[in-house]
């Protein structure tokens, strides 16, 4: 795990050194990073587990992609700005791709665990819908700099969402859902996703477990449309 934490620390650092210290807003220069999905699996499907993770879309929908990723990690927030509206509006709602969120905070961004265990709060109360909800505003509204949005600022997204703050907050404070959140990271770690965001496409099955083709970064949309439209044939 120490070699995944230095790897994404050093990627991270070279962004921020090539973006001037700049956040990774949908304004942020380009990263730098591969245009087209990672090779080093040699382009060999992975089998990945969408575990009990949060799902977006058709449950029924015939591909399935699995994004491991960070509320503070720069890079997520720029593939949420500019790539995944567009997944979203032509894959999963219209029912062809249904998405799996599962954690992977990195250890040198501060409030990155908490909010995550914060999303998973929502979702105790209202479900998938209600954490995705969640999932969107703190990606809205953090600069993903580590500790780019406050923790205080976790229980008024809840009131906002209309949920049981004081419910909410004790679920947060009590660490319920740390273990969750750790088993997110365990398991990225031993399907080799060693940087965020990692995205696993492959077809949808009944067992959860997903032959998954490995994509790292914040890639244009038409990355994910090659994978996507040639598993959809």
């Amino acid at each position: 795990m120490a070699a995944f934490f230095l790897g994404s620390l050093w990627t991270e650092v070279k962004y921020l050194k090539k973006t001037n210290g700049q956040q990774a807003t949908g304004a942020a220069p380009t990263q730098q990073v591969p245009s087209q999905p990672d090779t080093t699996d040699n382009g060999a499907p992975i089998k990945v587990s969408v575990d009990n993770d949060p799902v977006l879309g058709d449950k029924k929908a015939i591909v399935t992609l699995i994004e491991f990723s960070d509320y503070e990690c720069p890079f997520c927030k720029k593939y949420f700005t500019d790539t995944y509206p567009q997944i979203k509006k032509d894959y999963i709602d219209t029912g062809k791709v249904k998405m799996v969120f599962r954690d992977l905070p990195l250890g040198f961004h501060q409030n990155a665990p908490k909010e995550a265990e914060a999303a998973e709060c929502a979702r105790k109360q209202g479900g998938d819908t209600t954490y995705f909800k969640y999932h969107d505003q703190i990606f809205t509204k953090t600069t993903s700099n580590g500790t780019g949005l406050a923790l205080d600022q976790l229980p008024i997204i809840a009131k906002e969402l209309g949920l049981n703050v004081n419910k909410f907050q004790q679920c947060l404070d009590s660490g319920e859902f740390k273990s969750e959140v750790d088993k997110d990271l365990a398991d990225a770690g031993a399907v080799g996703a060693n940087g965020t965001p990692t995205f696993f496409i492959g077809k949808s099955t009944s067992n959860g477990e997903v032959d998954g083709i490995k994509v790292v970064g914040a890639q244009p949309y038409s990355a994910f449309k090659t994978i996507i439209d040639e598993l959809l044939k």
